[in-house]
């Protein structure tokens, strides 16, 4: 049977693991929120009313291609497609591609990032490998003149974050949604982690600080799921209406 992702992908082991997930989308949450496409998702209303919920329905569809045969996968990868063209008819006009590229890009930088915090540096060619996969969507979904090499992606990574990031009054109110629906702990737990993985044009876009003070915890947690005891501060940190969403995110 063949499959849309390698059986032997670095992607597989990223999108396999709760904890790589949960900081993907800490990155990505901060970068929505300062796209200058962000009007998209309040014309939808879906992700500033019930952003943890478009969390969990975004894994299910990454999952469904990164794991899924590849009949399956490309069916996941229309009806990505037939959603993003329903909006745009509703609404009367297109979504930019910069901005599919922006969200296509933080989830290859986000899910490298993420890995080597928790987990170890990647190699040129394991990196390699997450740009090769997340092309292969871009390009399903229609998108073109992706970067081919990781060199290559990082220059149009860098080009992407200095033209399409602004901090505007929908910015402040994605986050005030954060704070509203995480609460307090859970919201500053939020921005601690972001400020460990965005890029610093970003981080200082939105007035972060440089260090985190969940530094001194990643060595902490490590230690814990060495002997396969992470899931006691995963209790203390996460929600509990989603801990079993969030159970069933790990597939390695």
């Amino acid at each position: 049977m063949e499959h849309f992702v390698d059986k032997n992908s670095i992607v597989k082991e990223i999108w396999g693991k709760s904890d790589t997930i949960l900081l993907v989308f800490a990155g990505a949450s901060a970068e929505f929120a300062l796209n200058k496409a962000v009007d998209w998702l309040y014309f939808t209303g879906k992700l500033p009313k019930d952003p943890l919920g478009r969390l969990f329905t975004t894994v299910n569809y990454a999952k469904a291609i990164v794991f899924s045969e590849k009949a399956a996968a490309l069916k996941a990868i229309n009806n990505i497609n037939k959603i993003h063209g329903s909006v745009e008819q509703s609404r009367g006009q297109n979504i930019p591609e910069w901005a599919y590229k922006d969200v296509l890009f933080m989830l290859i930088d986000y899910s490298i990032r993420s890995y080597e915090l928790l987990q170890r540096p990647l190699s040129i060619t394991e990196k390699q490998d997450v740009l090769d996969v997340f092309n292969k969507v871009g390009s399903r979904m229609g998108i073109k003149n992706l970067p081919l090499s990781h060199s290559d992606f990082k220059t149009a990574r860098q080009t992407h974050l200095d033209q399409n990031l602004e901090n505007s009054k929908l910015t402040k109110d994605l986050y005030q949604q954060y704070r509203k629906h995480l609460g307090v702990f859970r919201y500053h737990l939020l921005l601690e982690s972001q400020i460990l993985l965005l890029p610093d044009s970003v981080r200082q876009m939105l007035g972060l600080r440089k260090a985190s003070l969940l530094t001194p915890m990643i060595s902490v947690y490590k230690l814990f799921r060495s002997i396969k005891l992470d899931w006691m501060i995963k209790e203390v940190l996460l929600p509990s209406a989603y801990k079993q969403d969030i159970k069933r995110m790990n597939v390695t």
